[in-house]
């Protein structure tokens, strides 16, 4: 890691949100589109590799690049000594278009010399957005107890890299990504364990089949479980379930498969809701959070 790394990367400001569009679904078009969401909003640490786009190899080469949820002192992008460069999902500053950020994000980081710091311009402004400079092969997502692939060899000598390291393993809490279904993810947090399933389906269509569940008393994962609620984040919903501490995450794939066989059947309905469905549908509206 180079001593020469200080500051924010992104200029306007450390925590300013820049919010120069709005575009409700950036990774529209993404192979793995759920799985992005889930990483930005979800996933305390995790990475997957990029592959560049034929252009992008053309003028660059074929450079090894991580998509990471989370940087060091959320930095947007990391150039590191070894050439490794880095792009994240979640950063300080960001406009309402996640895709330009990644993609203006990438395009710098490629332009700075291995180990140095990386200049990220904010507001992005116009110009390509992620699918325009990746092959999208889909996401290959690596979960990890902490954020030691920050760094090269496993230390800093960068107090600032340091410290946001010790803050970061400090806040990290145990996610496994599960393998019931597609963009899952099974968490614990104090005196409870959570999953958290980010839906491909178009909001009101998972709506309606979650609807669908609830009247029928079926929306939970089983003995124990409650349903807790759902975000709505760039697009999609999230439901979520609490669930008891003890078990690990490898007890809920069976209780999630079989929940994700009935979602599956709601979502193929097509008749229009009963009276009952469309009272578990006011309920739900009235659980859910809007992440942004």
């Amino acid at each position: 890691m180079s001593k020469r790394r200080k500051g924010p990367r992104a200029a306007g400001g450390e925590r300013h949100r820049v919010q120069d569009v709005f575009v409700p679904r950036p990774f529209e078009g993404l192979t793995d589109e759920p799985d992005w969401i889930a990483l930005r909003e979800l996933v305390p640490a995790a990475t997957a590799p990029l592959r560049l786009s034929a252009a992008l190899v053309e003028r660059y080469g074929d450079r090894t690049v991580t998509l990471a949820t989370v940087l060091p002192v959320a930095w947007p992008a990391m150039s590191r000594a070894d050439g490794q460069v880095f792009i994240a999902l979640q950063r300080h500053v960001q406009s309402g278009d996640p895709s330009r950020d990644l993609a203006v994000a990438l395009l710098s980081v490629l332009e700075t010399p291995p180990g140095e710091p990386v200049s990220v311009p904010a507001p992005p402004g116009e110009g390509p957005r992620l699918l325009d400079l990746i092959e999208d092969t889909g996401l290959d997502v690596t979960v990890h107890d902490g954020f030691a692939f920050w760094l090269e060899d496993g230390a800093t000598d960068d107090p600032e890299v340091k410290a946001s390291l010790e803050r970061a393993n400090a806040s990290v809490y145990p996610t496994v990504k599960l393998d019931a279904a597609k963009a899952a993810y099974w968490c614990r947090v104090p005196e409870r364990g959570h999953v958290r399933w980010v839906l491909a389906e178009d909001e009101d269509r998972a709506l309606d089949a979650l609807a669908r569940l609830s009247a029928a008393g079926v929306l939970t994962l089983g003995e124990g479980t409650r349903f807790a609620g759902m975000f709505r984040a760039h697009g999609r919903l999230v439901p979520v379930w609490d669930l008891p501490e003890a078990p690990e995450a490898a007890a809920w794939e069976g209780p999630l498969g079989e929940f994700a066989k009935r979602y599956a059947e709601a979502v193929a309905g097509d008749a229009p809701l009963t009276a009952a469905e469309r009272r578990a549908r006011h309920g739900l509206l009235g659980r859910q959070q809007t992440l942004r």
